[in-house]
């Protein structure tokens, strides 16, 4: 919390948030990506260990494990469990794994696991195949603390917005869920919304987040979306793969996309960092809710 509060305070613009996407192996092929299954790596166990104590004593001190399916990762006996464990002896203050939830839940010592989950069951498995029913026995079977829902909008999930968030809520074992607008990669363009619907989404989010909904996002970072008035890239996040470092993200070096960015953290990082008080005191409210 203290180094949090001191990125902010000296708005640091260094990264502290790093994402390693250990593989692009996937079990589904999800119409919103354009990213899975293009050659099927996995990172050797030992590369991942060298660049998460490179990024710690860069500063990093917020890790992400990506795919792909991060669950498919392995390297002889070694999974993504491994390297929970491996992150937190390093130092990481928090360590995060997002996973779409077909393979299991469970990683010991994970600070939170996002659960990408896209809509109801028919709208779902209409983005990610017939999963929903799989994902949601999964949950129920987890004994993780702290499942956090990733959706992530487009124009076939819009309307599901305010039933997936009352599923979360209304879920024991499901603690929270958090909000991203889709961002348009080579061949996913007709899934982004128009204007009017990001303006009636949007309004739906804040109104969830006013109504005492679980929502992991900030509604300043809504405000600015719409606005599209943030600081980008976000210099504060990176994403490495394969030996590679990316600022912020992977689209932020594809001309023009980074102007079409749907991902709401970006904003919230670059806001927090950036000293707006507004942010400040909606991240400290959501700290203390859902830590």
């Amino acid at each position: 919390m203290g180094f949090g509060i001191s990125t902010i305070l000296f708005r640091r613009k260094k990264p502290i948030l790093a994402t390693i996407i250990l593989t692009d192996a996937c079990n589904l092929s999800c119409k919103h990506c354009a990213v899975n299954n293009l050659t099927r790596y996995m990172e050797k166990w030992d590369d991942v260990l060298r660049e998460m104590r490179a990024l710690y004593d860069e500063g990093n001190r917020i890790l992400f494990f990506c795919g792909g399916e991060t669950f498919s990762w392995y390297d002889g006996n070694k999974t993504v469990k491994d390297l929970v464990i491996e992150a937190k002896r390093i130092g990481f203050f928090l360590v995060n794994v997002v996973t779409n939830g077909t393979l299991g839940l469970d990683v010991p010592g994970a600070d939170i696991v996002f659960l990408s989950i896209d809509g109801m069951r028919e709208t779902h498995n209409a983005i990610r195949g017939d999963t929903f029913d799989t994902i949601m026995e999964n949950v129920a079977k987890s004994s993780q603390p702290n499942v956090c829902v990733y959706m992530a909008i487009n124009s076939i999930n819009r309307k599901d917005v305010e039933s997936l968030a009352t599923l979360v809520r209304d879920n024991p074992r499901l603690k929270s869920i958090s909000f991203n607008f889709h961002t348009p990669y080579a061949g996913t363009e007709g899934l982004s919304l128009t204007p009017s619907e990001k303006r009636e989404v949007a309004g739906k989010i804040s109104s969830l987040i006013d109504r005492g909904y679980p929502v992991f996002n900030l509604k300043a970072s809504l405000d600015r979306y719409l606005s599209e008035n943030w600081k980008r890239p976000c210099h504060q996040c990176l994403v490495s793969e394969r030996g590679k470092r990316y600022v912020c993200g992977r689209c932020s070096e594809i001309d023009g996309l980074c102007d079409e960015c749907g991902y709401l953290f970006a904003i919230e990082f670059s806001l927090l960092c950036g000293g707006n008080p507004r942010a400040i005191v909606e991240m400290l409210r959501t700290y203390w809710r859902f830590s």
